[in-house]
Order: structure tokens, then sequence, then C-alpha cells
């Protein structure tokens, strides 16, 4: 037992994804290649896609949305837990980093699960609700700007069903959501949503000290 979460040193992260995570060829490929990346740090921590993927099988996810893409091992990782008629819509802003993503997802065979969407995250996902797809969701996953997670959620809202997750990455944003001082406008946005989904009674709110903080929130009407 522990009245805490341990500390997760260099040594025992490196036992728990030789010893936990599953990948396949393309994603481990893929991992490895971002590594390399000078933006490689941007990449979700595999342990934590992998937890993405099974709470998506507990809830029998069948469409899902991914808000930032990078690379595309999220992605991936996500559209290898959905059904062959399963659906992600994947908004990215950035057209070089879907065209390393599309690579990864044709290799692994995935890339008719995909919809990829190049664009502002926030107009992509009113295009959905325009389009009378206010529901339609089972999962969603925001790893992109900061200061835009409080907009995505309250359109993640709409989009998710009852029972849906919406999951938020950075949530803990290096440790410094903890510091009062910190004046970030990055930090400040993720501290006041985590206030505000702790309060919020539309949903089941859990921070899981997993990667950089992945926050679960599950719509409850």
């Amino acid at each position: 037992m522990s009245r805490r979460t341990i500390e997760m040193t260099e040594a025992l992260h490196g036992w728990l994804v030789d010893n936990t995570v599953h990948e396949t060829a393309v994603q481990r490929t893929l991992r490895a290649w971002t590594a390399t990346h000078p933006e490689g740090r941007m990449q979700s921590a595999p342990e934590q896609c992998q937890l993405m993927a099974l709470l998506m099988e507990v809830i029998g996810a069948r469409q899902a949305i991914e808000v930032g893409v990078f690379t595309g091992y999220g992605a991936l990782t996500m559209a290898l837990a959905l059904p062959p008629e399963g659906r992600l819509v994947a908004c990215e802003s950035e057209a070089a980093y879907l065209e390393i993503a599309q690579r990864h997802w044709d290799e692994a065979g995935v890339a008719d699960r995909i919809e990829p969407r190049l664009g502002p995250a926030a107009e992509t996902l009113q295009s959905l609700l325009d389009s009378d797809e206010e529901g339609a969701f089972d999962f969603m996953y925001v790893d992109a700007d900061k200061t835009g997670y409080d907009g995505y959620v309250e359109q993640g809202l709409r989009l998710v069903r009852p029972g849906g997750l919406i999951a938020l990455d950075n949530m803990l944003h290096g440790g410094r959501v903890a510091d009062e001082t910190e004046s970030n406008p990055s930090t400040v946005a993720l501290r006041a949503l985590n206030e505000k989904l702790h309060a919020d009674k539309r949903v089941a709110y859990s921070l899981v000290p997993i990667g950089d903080g992945l926050g679960l929130a599950l719509r409850r009407t």
C-alpha cells in the first residue's frame, strides 16, 4: 500500500514501458522516430496512450476525436482501439505533422478509420456540431494549445455522449500548476480548468498522475 503516487524514475519508467506496454512495430518505430524530433517532448507517453486505448475499449468507443495530432502516435493507438468500422476525427493545425502521421497510419493499416482535419481545432469541432453530430462521439483526447482547452472541453461536452469520456493531457504542466506564483498563461489556464472541472456537476472528474497529468472527465448528462 502507498499513501501517494510513487516517484517515476527513468529506470522504473523504462521497466514499465518494457513490461506493460503493447505496441505494434509501427507504433514502436513512430515513437522512436518522434523521440529524435526537435519537438519530441510533445509526444504523449506510451503508457498513457495505452491507458486511453483501454478506456476506449471499456466504454465501447466507436467514434472518437483527437485535438492535436503531432506526429500521430496517439491517434494511431486510438485507431487501433476502435473497431474496423470506427472513426477518429484527428484535428491538427500543422500540415507537416499530418503528413508524418498519415504515412504511419497508412503503414499500420488504420488510415480508413482516421479522418484528418487540417485547421484550427475549434473550427473543426464547431463544424461537427453544425453537422448535427452532437452526442455522436464516445471519446475525445485533447493535447493542443493549453489556453484553448476550456473551449475544447465545452465543445466536447456537446459532442461526446452521456457516459463518454474527455481526456486532457498536460494537466499537471510539469508540476507548475501547484505553484501559485506561476503566471504563464498556459499554466494559469490549466489550473483554472482543473478547478472548474473539479466543481463541474456535468462530469465525474479525476486527474491521473500519468505522463504530465491526464485529466479524465466522464460526461454525466
